[in-house]
């Protein structure tokens, strides 16, 4: 029973391998798929003898094999945690299209919580064709329903839209888009859940670093990866939560 594990696992790292290069090029507006990886210090152009995910960082430890640049450690870890994604979504729901299309949400949710931490932006280039994608897939794949699927867009993106305008720009653009992409894929209750979530961990968070950390509490911080992380809270446990919810009223 291991060996399809295994096998998503060893999946999700080479996926992981690539999420790498989506992170790094999308913000810098470079294609995805050419030239070929190379050495940010030196250019040169990665072997693939050294682009095996995780075990040529540890058998470089962590250089570049031609000029001895220190390669961030955050490569391999992204790598991990898209193959970790995998298998707990492998476990969760099975073998199936579902999963798929689960795994792939894992990962565009990854390259976005990446890139905003690091660039303060969610690209238009994954949330709009993300949200076409969630209306078409959501309903054929995840079986929500198109009008569901069609309400969550509304709803979260609606709903943020409003928090932007009512704050005067405290609710960025980007935060919009991916709200309805989630939106589109899980539907409205699921997106009402995300947000939930979402603003529960970034509160969290918030009031830690404020404690620890001595930031102000108006400084700003991204809200995309609270938001992915709400989203995975709904995908995996959102109807357990939800069930739970309603039993507090009867």
């Amino acid at each position: 029973m291991l060996f399809p594990y295994a096998t998503v696992f060893a999946f999700g790292l080479l996926i992981g391998s690539f999420l790498n290069v989506c992170i790094y090029r999308i913000p810098k507006g470079k294609s995805i798929v050419s030239p070929p990886s190379c050495c940010p210090g030196c250019n040169s152009q990665i072997k693939p003898i050294h682009n095996i995910p995780v075990l040529s960082y540890l058998m470089l430890r962590g250089r570049c094999a031609y000029c001895g640049t220190k390669i961030s450690a955050i490569y391999p870890a992204i790598e991990l945690l898209n193959a970790v994604a995998y298998v707990m979504v492998a476990i969760r729901f099975g073998f199936d299209g579902k999963s798929v299309l689960i795994m792939a949400l894992m990962s565009v949710f990854i390259v976005v919580t990446f890139i905003d931490l690091e660039h303060r932006i969610i690209p238009d280039g994954i949330t709009l064709p993300g949200i076409v994608l969630g209306l078409l897939l959501g309903p054929l794949v995840l079986k929500i329903g198109f009008v569901d699927s069609l309400l969550g867009v509304i709803v979260g993106g609606g709903l943020f839209f409003l928090i932007a305008v009512a704050s005067r720009g405290g609710m960025g653009g980007g935060d919009i888009k991916l709200i309805a992409m989630i939106g589109g894929f899980i539907g409205w209750k699921g997106v009402l859940l995300t947000i939930f979530l979402g603003s529960a961990f970034g509160s969290a968070v918030g009031i830690g670093l404020m404690i620890f950390k001595g930031m102000h509490r108006k400084t700003p911080i991204p809200f995309g990866p609270f938001l992915v992380a709400g989203a995975v809270a709904a995908i995996f446990w959102g109807g357990g939560i939800l069930n739970w919810y309603g039993s507090l009223h009867y």
